[in-house]
């Protein structure tokens, strides 16, 4: 990989290692010879936006859960996440705020006894909007790839809603699926 491009893929994120301490991005990039970190921007309930409602299963502005953050590579902003789950999981817990959860929020949500066994992720590009090209330094008119992720457990609950805006210059996501 050359240091133009950057290659994810979104296994990493889907399921909590046993003993993991660590930022998952961090590692992904590390592994890389990169360097990934993250600033929580916001933590707290909110009320949910209409596609994150109808992801989880709630109505519009029902309040949910939500944790925004931007994820830098080498010191660069490279995406926008905003990470949303229903308030009875995750309400009064450290996903509801600021500080670095331990192991990473998919190992405390296993903690809590939410684990997810099913994702489904959902690519489009889009217009930026004023605030993504602020925060990602992107110039008018410049799009975003937009990754949708819903993760389910084992009776089919919605646990967690991602949505990541990044620009689609450099970028190269990557599914590998297997079967059987």
């Amino acid at each position: 990989m050359g240091d133009s491009e950057w290659i994810s893929t979104s296994v990493p994120y889907l399921s909590a290692s046993p003993g993991a301490r660590g930022d998952v991005w961090a590692a992904e990039a590390a592994a890389e010879g990169r360097r990934g970190s993250q600033r929580i921007v916001q933590a707290g309930e909110v009320e949910a936006p209409g596609a994150v409602a109808e992801l989880l299963g709630t109505r519009a502005g029902q309040s949910v859960v939500a944790r925004r953050r931007i994820m830098y590579l080498d010191g660069e902003p490279c995406e926008l996440t905003d990470t949303y789950y229903p308030v009875d999981i995750a309400g009064g817990t450290g996903l509801a705020g600021t500080a670095r959860i331990p192991g990473g929020a998919i190992r405390l949500l296993a903690d809590l006894g939410h684990v997810g066994v099913r994702v489904r992720e959902d690519v489009t590009a889009r217009q930026s909007t004023e605030y993504e090209r602020k925060q990602l330094c992107l110039t008018a008119g410049e799009p975003v790839l937009q990754l949708t992720r819903l993760t389910l457990d084992d009776t089919d609950r919605p646990i967690q809603v991602d949505v990541m805006a990044m620009p689609p210059r450099r970028q190269k996501l990557r599914y590998e699926i297997r079967i059987g």
